[in-house]
């Protein structure tokens, strides 16, 4: 197929043939991936293995078949990218590594992970690319015109905005939209928080875009943490709220004044939403800011992302903090930001040291270069399902894990 030549328009545009005729649409990427060059129709009688050479070559699939099949084919495909994973290019079982003769230095150890970490984020985002491949149209209502379609409407308004008549049809990946449908029910469902108290009112409703709060042994944290006896007269920070769940615990606290900053706008709608229905927005101010807001705090919490590398789509910010960028930035920016006594709470996993990202001597001296001093910290592990997966190819470094709420102040000298 020879796409026809693009039009410029205000959103990126994918392009195709079919029944003699060039059509056009907007193309919608969560992950920010460009529109295919190259698209085919596709239907319930394309075989899984040429829909996973077209796809490894970069061709898209515009499906105009059933849309359980299009389910199916998708599974398909993901067992092929598995089986090229564990096999070499003659189709034998790939042999695992052999375990050193003697045993590594922490560098080499070190630099053995994150060569590990690395190669694992590569075939996660070969595997990204290749499922992505599977496309499905949808009309001005968001609607699927496929035999045995969910009704995604819903799910689609809540992540892409109300529809518009007149804006015409839109083509997104059939992946994309399963993603779409999953974090529908997250915002339905919510997130059941045992720091928020009893249920049925502790519960977090995740955005789409936001991310979920589903390791809560960190909310915990926050919940644990010293604060002065007069909380009604604390001001405190929470710097990338996210879904606001630690402005929420700290409300609860009891804490008189919580200002919560993001910059992302769906994180900002997703915490007024979730303070409101939680009966504790009147106590909490949520700004969108750069880091910190105006003024000086007692207490200032910032729970940044936990692995420096750089992120493959907007969500994976909340989780990849490339060049360690906002950590940096927060602890640069902390000492200034703080009442006297006050105190900076970093919650970080030391995920990245076992991975060889970040070692504890690199995070160290930046508290240092900060001007910052620790004054204590509470330590709690993972309950998450992965840690305790040997399967996991991040399994060695999960099982150590430990996460952190670290109590930082300005150093003495600085007081």
């Amino acid at each position: 197929m020879t796409p026809s030549t693009a039009v410029p328009t205000a959103h990126p545009t994918i392009h195709w043939q079919e029944d003699g005729k060039d059509c056009s649409a907007r193309w919608r990427s969560e992950r920010g991936a460009a529109a295919p060059k190259k698209v085919v129709l596709a239907d319930d009688t394309l075989s899984a293995d040429a829909a996973y050479r077209l796809a490894c070559e970069g061709t898209a699939l515009l499906w105009r078949g059933d849309f359980q099949n299009a389910r199916q084919m998708l599974q398909a495909l993901g067992r092929r990218i598995d089986q090229s994973a564990s096999t070499d290019k003659r189709g034998r079982k790939r042999k695992p590594a052999a375990a050193p003769v003697a045993p590594l230095s922490a560098e080499d150890a070190a630099a053995a992970a994150s060569k590990g970490f690395h190669l694992h984020r590569q075939a996660q985002a070969q595997r990204a690319r290749v499922l992505g491949m599977v496309l499905l149209s949808f009309g001005e209502d968001y609607g699927l015109a496929l035999r045995r379609s969910p009704d995604a409407r819903g799910a689609c308004t809540q992540a892409w905005g109300d529809s518009q008549v007149g804006e015409g049809d839109s083509v997104a990946s059939l992946r994309e939209l399963l993603g779409l449908i999953s974090a529908f029910e997250w915002r339905k469902n919510g997130v059941e928080i045992s720091a928020l108290g009893e249920a049925p009112n502790n519960r977090i409703y995740p955005h789409y875009g936001v991310f979920s709060p589903v390791r809560g042994e960190y909310v915990g944290l926050v919940a644990l943490a010293p604060l002065a006896a007069d909380t009604a007269a604390l001001t405190i920070f929470d710097i990338g709220t996210g879904t606001g769940v630690l402005s929420a615990v700290l409300a609860r606290r009891g804490v008189g004044h919580v200002v919560a900053t993001d910059m992302d706008a769906r994180a900002l709608a997703c915490a007024n939403a979730n303070l409101l229905q939680l009966g504790v927005s009147a106590s909490v101010d949520v700004q969108q800011a750069n880091l910190f807001p105006q003024g000086l705090a007692h207490v200032i919490v910032c729970n940044p992302p936990w692995l420096p590398a750089r992120p493959g789509s907007p969500i994976e910010h909340a989780v990849y903090d490339e060049g360690s960028g906002m950590l940096r930035g927060f602890l640069n920016g902390l000492a200034a930001h703080l009442e006297p006594q006050g105190e900076g709470w970093l919650i970080l996993s030391d995920l990245a040291e076992h991975l060889g990202l970040r070692s504890r001597a690199e995070l160290l001296a930046a508290f240092a270069t900060a001007g910052l001093e620790v004054v204590g910290r509470l330590d709690t592990v993972p309950v998450h399902g992965k840690a305790s997966d040997s399967a996991d190819p991040l399994h060695a470094a999960r099982s150590l894990e430990v996460t952190s709420l670290w109590r930082l102040a300005a150093a003495r000298s600085l007081h």
